[in-house]
């Protein structure tokens, strides 16, 4: 039986791994630098790197097809955390248990550390032609490149934090707010899936496949971050719930109660794990982490 928890306990290590070693690449030690670490060390779950490899291991690739990728995705995630939680958006003080980064040292030095890490995320990925694997060609590199930037940027999960925040204390319809977490959350994310799929050579049905997992996954991500900020436990979470009620988010509990947003998270899941069900025993990771983002309580 495929044993997740021993999985994504190993590919956490690899990409905290990549991450240390990018940073240590850097020789300034500055306070930009250390305000980078700090965010990056806060203890994620490395979700969106994990399904990058898991994709790429899933028809065939390796973990070292994709893992200056999955460390590039990691500090864009890392990046837009920094952001969400400054006060002119979700104006949080804590993050995974810690102060966020605004709070630790200054409102300032967190915009310049969420740049920082946004750039260094694009200096790792146009820098794989050099140290990725033999099979990866440079044209492969690029169109990762273009798929994340777009998945990070206006057309993407940008544009879902600025529809999110203009919808606070607003009326939307449900295929509005389904908008808005596609992009903000589940645009990334699928993006990460697609991005390990090329890197791991997959052929053009198996990466359609993959996307169309990855876009279910996605938004079930997004539901269940919205159940939780109604009845999660704050000690799990690290972070405050209820905060989306007091700042007049509309979430999907708020639209269709608890009990609809968790059958419709669960039909996502299901959807996502049917659209890889050709797939042999390599995507087990998949399959596992796809049942996690339902069942998890963080």
């Amino acid at each position: 039986m495929f044993n997740l928890k021993a999985y994504l306990a190993e590919k956490k290590e690899t990409v905290n791994a990549s991450l240390n070693e990018r940073m240590d690449g850097i020789v300034a030690d500055s306070r930009i630098v250390e305000a980078m670490r700090y965010s990056l060390n806060a203890g994620g779950k490395r979700i969106r790197p994990i399904l990058s490899i898991a994709a790429a291991e899933s028809v065939g690739g390796k973990e070292s097809d994709v893992r200056h990728t999955a460390c590039a995705i990691e500090m864009i995630h890392t990046y837009s955390l920094i952001h969400d939680d400054l006060p002119a958006m979700d104006n949080d003080d804590l993050r995974r248990g810690q102060p966020t980064s605004h709070v630790q040292f200054d409102e300032a030095t967190a915009i310049l550390a969420g740049d920082a890490l946004l750039t260094l995320a694009f200096e790792t990925l146009s820098s794989q032609p050099a140290v990725a694997h033999k099979d990866t060609s440079p044209a492969i590199v690029l169109d990762v490149i273009h798929i994340l930037a777009t998945a990070a940027g206006c057309r993407g999960m940008i544009d879902g934090q600025m529809l999110d925040i203009l919808s606070e204390g607003q009326e939307i319809t449900l295929s509005e707010l389904e908008t808005i977490h596609r992009l903000k959350t589940g645009a990334l994310m699928e993006a990460s899936i697609h991005a390990g799929a090329l890197l791991g050579h997959g052929d053009a049905a198996q990466i359609e496949k993959l996307r169309t997992y990855g876009k279910h996954i996605g938004l079930a991500f997004q539901v269940m971050d919205d159940i939780l900020n109604v009845k999660g436990d704050p000690s799990l979470m690290g972070k405050a719930v209820g905060s989306d009620a007091r700042r007049g988010k509309i979430t999907y509990p708020a639209l269709i109660g608890l009990k609809r947003s968790e059958d419709f998270a669960s039909h996502l899941v299901q959807s996502g794990l049917q659209a890889i069900q050709g797939f042999d025993t390599k995507a087990d990771p998949l399959r596992a982490i796809g049942n996690y983002i339902f069942e998890r309580k963080s």
